[in-house]
């Protein structure tokens, strides 16, 4: 393959070679996928160890979903009205104080099943703050015309952890405990809050509202305002509630005589979104990005319905690799669609929004595949599961078809947005300042 033709393959480094933040946000989130995914695996193999029960595994997904709820919505409003670097600071810091109770409950010599849920609920919380400052610093620290490439260097960061986390924490947890899976847990939250700390200040937009029922309904209305945004929300929560079966992947390795097998299903579809994020270089040309965000939808969906039709355990991991491909495709048009749109003064309050879109959908899956494993089997819940997705995402493409039409090019929110960005720009080098330096944080 000639240079350019592999450069037009490749990932777009220009986010990279352009914001420093940006290089601190991708390490920062390296280190903290790594660790939260230790946890994340060892925490539903403690509950199955502590119980056996598929159930008690996908109540942990009922656990989460209030505090995710609340926290979201709430977490929005405050990333609009306080420094968002201050934020992502303590909310990291807390995480981390959540990993360390883990630790100490893994050490007792009968660890106890309540902090297991306690601590879920503590990290949804967390992460419901968290997660608005840290997606709508993005459109700050970025130009414009890097959104694409960065969601996609940002999923690869994102990947990347969600494979060697997995894959590792499987064997850590078989050889030597939950415990030592916590720790790194622990170092890892320890390392990223240094390096948040390296962030440069974000403080709010001048005139930014007090966190409030009034600002977020503000938020809320604006979003319902907007087909193309209740698209991107819609097919992603329907996507994520009928097909993310990962709490049952336990249940499906012993199914399937392939305990050994567990870890890699954990990772296969970070697998499948690394390989998609490897060669994204060209969904930065892309500008129908509604269309990716519906046939990505439809590809996860049925990835995970064949994951269940078959019983080779190496066929079922091609499967969960295909449905991370699908859901990475799916992830990239949404956060161009987001980050190309919507103001500035409200993207904190749709990024909560955001968080619940991608984050209560996992957590009502996780109830939904085990309540289904519990009274259909392991695997009717994957493909059923699958099969629902693809239907209810062909349903709501024919219902929103703005989404299907929407083009950077022409889209009027799209356009308004860039001339907002081009003219912050102007005006910074009309000033001299430094492109990062300003103080609402937006690069020349």
């Amino acid at each position: 393959m000639s240079g350019s033709r592999l450069s037009s393959v490749l990932p777009d480094l220009s986010p990279w070679r352009s914001s420093r933040d940006f290089r601190l946000l991708f390490f920062q989130g390296t280190v903290t996928y790594f660790g939260s995914f230790m946890a994340m695996i060892a925490l539903p193999l403690q509950i199955k160890h502590l119980t056996g029960s598929p159930l008690a595994v996908g109540a942990m997904g009922a656990v989460e979903l209030v505090p995710l709820v609340v926290c979201g919505l709430y977490g929005g409003a405050l990333a609009d009205a306080v420094d968002r670097r201050r934020l992502i600071l303590l909310t990291e810091a807390g995480l981390g104080v959540l990993a360390l109770v883990l630790l100490v409950n893994a050490l007792l010599p009968d660890p106890l099943l309540w902090p297991l849920y306690v601590v879920a609920a503590g990290v949804s919380a967390l992460s419901g703050l968290q997660r608005p400052a840290l997606d709508s610093l993005m459109q700050r620290i970025v130009p414009h015309d890097q959104l694409t490439a960065a969601a996609a260097l940002n999923a690869l960061r994102y990947q990347s952890g969600a494979i060697a986390g997995p894959a590792l924490a499987g064997v850590v947890v078989a050889y030597f405990g939950y415990a030592p899976a916590y720790a790194v847990t622990v170092v890892g939250f320890a390392v990223s809050v240094m390096l948040c700390a390296r962030l440069r200040p974000a403080p709010p937009v001048g005139g930014a509202e007090r966190p409030s029922l009034r600002s977020i309904a503000e938020g809320a209305r604006y979003a319902w305002s907007r087909p193309v945004l209740l698209g991107t929300y819609a097919v992603d929560l329907a996507a994520m509630f009928f097909a993310f079966p990962n709490t049952i992947f336990p249940f499906l390795a012993d199914e399937l005589d392939a305990e050994w097998a567990l870890g890699l299903m954990y990772a296969a579809g970070a697998v499948g979104s690394l390989v998609l994020g490897l060669t994204s270089g060209w969904v930065s040309r892309v500008r129908r990005h509604g269309l990716l965000v519906v046939s990505g939808a439809a590809a996860w969906g049925l990835a995970i319905a064949a994951a269940g039709w078959f019983s080779n355990v190496w066929l079922v991991l091609v499967c969960l690799a295909a449905a991370g491909a699908g859901d990475m495709l799916s992830a990239l048009g949404r956060s161009t669609i987001w980050n190309q749109t919507i103001p500035e003064e409200l993207r904190g309050r749709l990024a909560g929004i955001e968080v619940l879109s991608y984050s209560v959908g996992p957590q009502l899956g996780q109830v939904r595949a085990g309540t289904m494993a519990g009274w259909t089997g392991t695997r009717p819940a994957f493909w059923s599961g699958g099969l629902a997705c693809v239907a209810s995402v062909a349903l709501l493409a024919a219902v929103l078809p703005k989404l299907i039409s929407y083009d950077a090019d022409t889209d009027e929110d799209a356009l308004r947005r860039r001339a907002a960005r081009e003219a912050g720009a102007a005006e910074g080098a009309a000033e001299g300042a430094a492109p990062e330096a300003d103080p609402a944080g937006t690069p020349a």
